[in-house]
C-alpha cells in the first residue's frame, strides 16, 4: 500500500512539473541584413498565446504553428511549437519581451531574450535557407556605394553616389534598414527629384541601376575614417521554376536586404609648412572684401563694415577675420548671413559679417587692413588676400580731450540710458500664520473624509473579487473582442487570421458557456448550445466554422474568401448572443 502512494505521488509530482514554456532563436548575434528565427515551444496544448512585441523587428513570416503527439512505452509526449522569422529594423542591443499562454487558468511566461545586431555583414545567398532575403541571385541585385576620392584633404569636398544594380528582377521599392553614419565628417544630402532607371555595367556584365542617394562630404578629422554602410530592405519579383496554364513564368514576390558595405577614407592633413598665423580652415578658392557703408560721418551716425568671402569650398566651416578698430569707434557683434548653395561639386555662395561702428568722438580714425587665408587645393598652397587700410573721419561731436573735463557730457551720456531703467517694486516680507487658516482645517478633516471612501471602496473590490465565475466570463468576453478585432486587423495575413478566430471563437464560447477548454467538443458544445434555445442552423454554422479554422491555416486561400469567413463570424456571434438565453 505504502508502495502504490509513493508511486502515487512521484507521478503526482511529475504531473505538476511538466509544463515547459520557453522561446529559443537561432542565433543570438546576427548583422543587419541577416534574419533569425524564433521558436516559442510549449508540451501542453496552452490556450491564448500571446506573442510579444518584437521591438526593433520586422515580422517577416509567422506565425507558423507545429503540433506533435507520440506515445512511446506507453508515455505521451506533446509539443506545440509557434514560429517567426524576424529582420532587425536597425542596428543595437534588444530584447525579446516575454510571450505567454493559459493552462488549466495558470498563466505561464517565456525568459527574455537579448538580441545584438550589428553592421551588415557579407552573406553567400543559399535560396534553400529561409532565413535569407529572398530567392534570387546574389549578382542580380548589390547596392554599391561610389566615391569620388579615398585620400582627400582636410575640408576637401568629396561625394557618395549610392546605387542599385540589378538584373533579371523587378524591384518594387525599397525601405532604409541602416542610415550610414558619417562620424567626423560634415554632410549634406543631394535632393534626387525622380528616380530613372540608366543601363551600365557591373562587373563586366551589362546591368540596369538606378541612383538612390547622393551625399557630399567635408572630413574634419585627418587620419583613417569609416562611412558605415547604407542597408536596404528590397521589395523583389523574380522568376520561379513554376509555369501558369499560358506557359508564362510565374514570378515570386520577396525581399533582399543588400548593403553597400562599410568604406574607409584616409583624409590628409593640412601641410603646416607656410600656414598663415590667422588661417582660420578655409579650403577652396575664395575672394575677400572689406566694404564700409560710408566713411564721412556726423555726431550720432553709424556706419555698417561689410566682411565678405565668396567662392567655392567649405563656405560654412570656417569664420570670418574680426576687424580692428580703435576705442574711440563703438563696434557690435557682427550680424552673419550665408547664402550658400551645396550641390556634387561642393559647396560655392558667399558668407558675410556685417559690423554697426558708431564713433564716440570727433576726429579721423583708421580700421586696419584684414587678412583672410586659405589653402587652394588646386596649387596646394595657403593663398593670402589683405583688404584696403579703411579711414573714417568723423566731421562734428566731442574730442577726447572735452570728454574727459567736461562733466556735463557724462552726465548726458548716463541719461541716454534712462528710458529702460527698470522700476522697483516693494514686496511685503510678512507671512499670514499657517495656524487657523483654510489650508489646515481642510487639511485636519480631510482623513475623516477619505477613510470612509476607501472602505466602501475596498468592499466592493473584494465583492468583485469573490466573484470567480463572473469574474472568468468577463475575462472570457474581453478575450473574444480582443481575437475578433485581431482577426479584422490580420484580413491580408491567412495564418495569423485563422489563428485570431479561431481564439475569437473559442473565448465566445467559455464565456456564454461557463465551460473550460477541455469540455470543448463538437458534441458536447451543440447539446449545450441546444438547450440554450439557440437556433440548429445557427449552431451547426458555428461548429463547421469552427473546424474549418485549423483546415483554412495551411489550404490556399483568397482575401474574398478570408473577408467571408471574418464577416460570417460576426454574423453568427451577433446571432447566438441574441438567442442564448
Amino acid at each position: 500500500m505504502k508502495k502504490h502512494l509513493v508511486l502515487l505521488l512521484l507521478s503526482f509530482q511529475g504531473l505538476m512539473a511538466q509544463v515547459q514554456f520557453e522561446a529559443r532563436v537561432s542565433k543570438n548575434t546576427l548583422g543587419q541584413n541577416e534574419r533569425f528565427r524564433i521558436d516559442f515551444m510549449m508540451n501542453v496544448d496552452g490556450d491564448n498565446f500571446e506573442e510579444p512585441a518584437f521591438e526593433g523587428f520586422r515580422v517577416v513570416a509567422g506565425p507558423s504553428q507545429q503540433i506533435s503527439q507520440s506515445w512511446v512505452n506507453g508515455r505521451s509526449s506533446f509539443q506545440k511549437i509557434y514560429s517567426y522569422i524576424l529582420q532587425p529594423i536597425q542596428k543595437g542591443n534588444f530584447v525579446i519581451k516575454q510571450a505567454s499562454i493559459e493552462y488549466n487558468g495558470q498563466a505561464y511566461k517565456t525568459a527574455p531574450i537579448k538580441i545584438k545586431v550589428t553592421n551588415a555583414v557579407p552573406q553567400e545567398n543559399d535560396p534553400n535557407n529561409p532565413q535569407q532575403q529572398g530567392g534570387s541571385n546574389d549578382s542580380s541585385l548589390n547596392l554599391i556605394a561610389e566615391i569620388s576620392k579615398t585620400n582627400p584633404y582636410l575640408n576637401e569636398p568629396i561625394t557618395v553616389v549610392y546605387k542599385l544594380y540589378f538584373n533579371n528582377i523587378n524591384v518594387n521599392g525599397f525601405k532604409e534598414l541602416g542610415k550610414p553614419k558619417y562620424n567626423d565628417f560634415w554632410n549634406q544630402n543631394i535632393e534626387i527629384k525622380q528616380l530613372q532607371i540608366e543601363e551600365g555595367n557591373y562587373k563586366g556584365e551589362r546591368s540596369y541601376f538606378v541612383v538612390l542617394k547622393k551625399t557630399i562630404l567635408y572630413p574634419q578629422k585627418a587620419g583613417l575614417l569609416t562611412i558605415e554602410p547604407l542597408s536596404l530592405d528590397i521589395g523583389v519579383e523574380y522568376p520561379s521554376n513554376r509555369r501558369d496554364m499560358f506557359g508564362q513564368m510565374i514570378l515570386t514576390q520577396g525581399n533582399k536586404v543588400v548593403s553597400a558595405g562599410a568604406k574607409t577614407i584616409n583624409v590628409k592633413a593640412l601641410p603646416e609648412a607656410g600656414k598663415p598665423i590667422g588661417f582660420t580652415g578655409a579650403v577652396g578658392k575664395f575672394n575677400f572684401t572689406v566694404t564700409p557703408s560710408k566713411t564721412t560721418l556726423k555726431n550720432g551716425e553709424s556706419l555698417d563694415l561689410m566682411v565678405t568671402a565668396t567662392g567655392d569650398g567649405n563656405m560654412k566651416l570656417f569664420t570670418l577675420p574680426k576687424p580692428v578698430v580703435p576705442n574711440a569707434l563703438e563696434m557690435y557683434d557682427p550680424v552673419h548671413d550665408e547664402k550658400v548653395t551645396t550641390s556634387l561639386a561642393g559647396m560655392s555662395g558667399k558668407i558675410s559679417d556685417k559690423y554697426t561702428i558708431i564713433p564716440q568722438y570727433k576726429g579721423k580714425y583708421a580700421i586696419k587692413p584684414m587678412e583672410f587665408s586659405y589653402f587652394d587645393l588646386n596649387s596646394k598652397t595657403y593663398k593670402t588676400i589683405t583688404s584696403s587700410e579703411i579711414m573714417v573721419d568723423v566731421l562734428d561731436g566731442p574730442t577726447p580731450a572735452e570728454a574727459n573735463t567736461s562733466s556735463k557730457n557724462v552726465v548726458a551720456k548716463a541719461e541716454q540710458f534712462k528710458h529702460i531703467k527698470t522700476r522697483t517694486v516693494l514686496v511685503s516680507t510678512a507671512k499670514k500664520d499657517f495656524y487657523g487658516s483654510k489650508l489646515y482645517y481642510g487639511l485636519l478633516l480631510l482623513p475623516f473624509i477619505i477613510i470612509p471612501i476607501i472602505i466602501l471602496a475596498k468592499k466592493k473590490k473584494d465583492a468583485i473579487d469573490s466573484d470567480v465565475t463572473g469574474n472568468r466570463i468577463k475575462m472570457n468576453n474581453k478575450l473574444a473582442k480582443k481575437y475578433l478585432s485581431e482577426a479584422k486587423k490580420q484580413l491580408n495575413n491567412k495564418e495569423p487570421f485563422y489563428i485570431a478566430l479561431e481564439k475569437a471563437m473559442h473565448n465566445f464560447l467559455k464565456a456564454k458557456l461557463h465551460i473550460e477548454t477541455s469540455e470543448m467538443s463538437k458534441d458536447n458544445i451543440r447539446e449545450l448550445l441546444l438547450s440554450r434555445n439557440a437556433n440548429p442552423e445557427t449552431v451547426q454554422s458555428f461548429i463547421v466554422l469552427t473546424e474549418n479554422c485549423e483546415f483554412a491555416r495551411y489550404a490556399p486561400a483568397s482575401t474574398a474568401s478570408i473577408q467571408q469567413d471574418y464577416d460570417k463570424a460576426v454574423l453568427i456571434i451577433s446571432e447566438l448572443e441574441k438567442q442564448i438565453v
